[in-house]
């Protein structure tokens, strides 16, 4: 059997599939002869691998062996890796999180969960992962907007086009994997391939009748509970299908308290409830040919009391899980369905295609504070400020006293009511053949995809007394604020081909992407339509020195669209890149240790910036900010010497480490005075993105319990590219966006016992020590991490 055919093998067996495309490609399927599905058919099947307990609990044996001694009943879901070995087959960097990643410290973050990857820089909000702000090796990392973030291979953005801003991040704690993509490797995947992929994978259809739960109680009322039940059924006449059903749910009070007003007494109160249920079914049928068609129906419904509101500098080193009484109406509701029915089918042995129609819907109603207005100053006088201006000192910190319930003022809460759909169909193919001296596997896709976002925003006014309390409320008209809507079709395709020469693989590849754009606005009557053609591509390499031993490297070209409203009336270019890497890898044969080390570097051309609320920009716009140049180095082990020396427990330890110098390469071209990239000038380097991080784990594990210390560690970062680190903008006006966040180390703790082979307890705690730190500046002012939260809880699998 040649390389390419085993290397068949090893993809299907684990599941791991290409993605991207769209609806057609299939029909040369019908290109299978006779004379191919009979050889097929009578040629025995390789002799499996080795396999491991996880791979045990999860892999079964073929359906029906004299049907189709190749045919495996198992995880057709889309991956862009597939496992953690798999890692080494990419053109470029890539890291894999397994499920035991996630489920160790009980984890239902985000952005701690990513703190184990090199290369990956997030920035925290509310301190759960609910508005996920990630950066990879130096992109803009507001809404992690320049990732090409999926579940299950499907697009997860709301509006991947139109309004990539992620407001709809999905619970990390029920996935089972987590994928991250950097370098040449990504070119197969977009819209946004200057930074990166973040592909979620949830919960795969079992191989035989499976069931899990887990419940836990932890600090500030937080509840989880996590079950699922999957099922295989065979059948004598109609193939074998199968099933998952699972439920997720969190509830917590939040780690913050309100200021209480002689009108407002329920300050414990700002947390969330999070409900994710979904459903996959599976058919295999009884067939010559090998189909696998499968559905899924996942839904999520969040209502949390979150705020863009932070506090002053001086309130938050006094008490940092403190919030303003004006904050009391904040609230986000959002209602997520996320929809595909996949089909996957091989007609011959060297060839395969996965075919997807998918359908996303996703609508949210942020109503917070905006704005103060009609402050009344000692002098007699009012005036209105913005919440950033307030929180540091403007007027006097007259503004702070209202915010706090100790002014007479007027708050402006906007009701940010937004609509999301997204739908499309795609195929991807992959055919191996061989040629003289070297083995392809050519793989193409093709996609159509449209999104649309609609804003059907208003705002309402409270006014406030001097003791706190309101006295009226004057209700705006609905879509009196905004309303208007952005819609993109777009055409992709890729095309790339994995040749390998034996110990070297080269890997080219190009993606060509053609958008259609309009938005209207009907408030102003201001429309208009627009294209763009976007084209990127490159080249990735794997040379084996030996066994152990592998360099990678390669370059590619990436590109990130702007929106609709921002291409066609802002008049925005596309973001562009080139990016190079060159890495070495080494993996002993035991697989005790697996390392990775990497140097980047990437030039940006027109980065894109999101705006933010507060800005004299229009709300939400994004701007071209000029060139940046991002480079650096990666360095990530695990290593078991439990495993190496057979002690008879394990002793896992890993560590991530990143330098990044993430910097302007040109003035930053913003021309308003509250934007993040104000003032930015040539050699000052990206907000948000740190010169540091250090991620470090160690455990013990034995048959009966476990105990596992995971820390991490971040530099301070620029909040604005003016590199100040004064509360004002580069005009001078107070503003509490602007200066930096704090430098800070958190260590996170999780123990369990076995109380069955099936049943353990469970425990721990995140932030042991307690560390306070301002972890970011936006939306409006200093934020912090979450406080200690300590957790018991228990998990069966049955």
């Amino acid at each position: 059997m040649t390389l390419a055919i085993s290397r068949s093998e090893r993809i299907r067996r684990s599941g791991r599939l290409s993605l991207l495309g769209v609806l057609g490609l299939g029909l040369v399927a019908v290109s299978a002869t006779a004379q191919e599905q009979d050889e097929q058919a009578n040629q025995p099947a390789d002799p499996p691998a080795p396999v491991t307990a996880e791979q045990e609990a999860t892999d079964a044996p073929p359906t029906d062996p004299a049907a189709s001694p190749e045919r495996t009943t198992g995880l057709m879901d889309i991956t862009v890796i597939g496992s953690r070995e798999q890692v080494r087959d990419l053109p470029g960097s890539g890291y894999f999180l397994e499920t035991e990643d996630i489920r160790t410290q009980s984890y239902d973050d985000i952005n701690r969960i990513l703190r184990r990857v090199p290369g990956v820089y997030v920035r925290e909000e509310d301190g759960y992962g609910l508005f996920p702000n990630i950066s990879i090796r130096g992109t803009d990392s507001g809404r992690s907007a320049k990732l090409t973030i999926m579940e299950d291979g499907v697009l997860l953005a709301p509006a991947p086009y139109s309004a990539p801003a992620v407001y709809n991040n999905v619970s990390s704690g029920r996935m089972s994997g987590i994928e991250v993509l950097k370098g040449s490797s990504q070119v197969q995947y977009g819209p946004h391939v200057t930074g990166g992929v973040l592909n979620y994978i949830a919960t795969p259809i079992p191989t035989e009748r499976t069931g899990y739960l887990k419940t836990l109680y932890g600090t500030n009322n937080d509840i989880r509970v996590h079950g699922y039940f999957g099922d295989v059924i065979d059948t004598e006449h109609y193939g074998t299908f199968s099933f998952l059903l699972e439920g997720y749910f969190r509830g917590t009070d939040g780690f913050k308290t309100i200021d209480t007003t002689p009108d407002f007494r329920d300050g414990d109160q700002t947390g969330f409830t999070n409900v994710e249920p979904m459903l996959k079914i599976a058919w295999e049928p009884p067939t010559d040919i090998y189909h696998r068609f499968e559905a899924k129906v996942g839904y999520t419904d969040r209502n949390a009391d979150e705020t863009y509101l932070g506090l002053s500098t001086e309130d938050f080193r006094r008490d940092p899980f403190r919030r303003y009484s004006a904050s009391r109406f904040d609230n986000i509701e959002a209602e997520a369905w996320r929809t595909h029915v996949r089909h996957y089918m091989e007609p011959t042995e060297n060839l395969d295609f996965t075919s997807t129609i998918y359908y996303n819907q996703f609508q949210r109603n942020w109503y917070k504070l905006a704005d103060l207005e009609n402050v009344e100053l000692d002098n007699n006088t009012t005036t209105g400020m913005s919440l950033s201006a307030a929180l540091a000192g403007a007027e006097g910190g007259q503004g702070l006293e209202a915010l706090k319930g100790q002014r007479r003022t007027q708050f402006d809460v906007r009701a940010n009511n937004r609509e999301y759909y997204s739908w499309g169909a795609e195929t991807v193919g992959r055919h191996r053949f061989d040629t003289e001296g070297a083995d392809h596997e050519l793989t193409f896709g093709l996609r159509y995809h449209y999104d649309q976002v609609r804003r059907f925003q208003h705002e309402d006014r409270y006014q406030q007394e001097a003791n706190g309390t309101i006295s009226d409320v004057t209700e705006g008209a609905p879509g009196s604020q905004a309303h208007r809507r952005q819609e993109t079709d777009a055409l992709a395709f890729f095309v790339q081909d994995e040749i390998d020469f034996g110990r070297l693989t080269l890997t080219p590849g190009a993606r060509f992407e053609h958008l259609w754009q309009e938005y209207r606005d009907y408030n102003s009557g201001d429309s208009g339509t627009g294209t763009l053609a976007l084209l990127g591509g490159g080249m990735g390499a794997t040379y084996d020195l030996d066994e152990q031993w592998q360099l990678f490297g390669g370059v590619h070209r990436g590109f990130s669209p702007p929106g609709p409203r921002a291409a066609i009336r802002g008049g925005l270019d596309e973001e562009t890149s080139i990016a190079s890497e060159l890495g070495l890898r080494y993996e002993t044969p035991n697989q005790a240790f697996r390392g990775e080390v990497a140097g980047f570097y990437t030039r940006f051309d027109d980065l894109i910036a999101i705006g933010f609320v507060g800005t004299g920009t229009p709300l939400g716009d994004p701007e071209n900010v000029g060139k940046v140049d991002s480079y650096g180095a990666e360095l990530s082990f695990e290593y078991d010497p439990g495993i190496d020396y057979n002690w008879g427990f394990k002793n896992p330890w890993h560590a991530a480490v990143t330098y990044t110098r993430a910097e302007l390469a040109s003035d930053a071209t913003s021309d308003d005075a509250g934007s993040m990239f104000a003032g930015g000038r040539k050699g000052n380097r990206v907000p948000y993105i740190p010169e540091w991080t250090i991620g470090f784990g160690t455990g013990v594990e034995t048959d009966q319990w476990g105990i596992f210390l995971n820390a991490f560690w971040v530099d301070e970062m620029f909040t604005t590219a003016s590199n100040t680190r004064q509360q004002e903008d580069v005009d001078g006006n107070p503003d509490a966006r602007f200066g930096t966040t704090d430098s800070h180390i958190v260590v996170d703790l999780a123990a369990h016992y076995n109380l069955t082979e099936n049943a353990k307890l469970l425990g721990g705690v995140h932030n042991i020590f307690n560390e306070e730190y301002i972890a970011s500046r936006h939306p409006h002012g200093p934020r912090p991490g979450q406080e200690r939260f300590l957790y018991l809880g228990m998990e069966v699998n049955f």
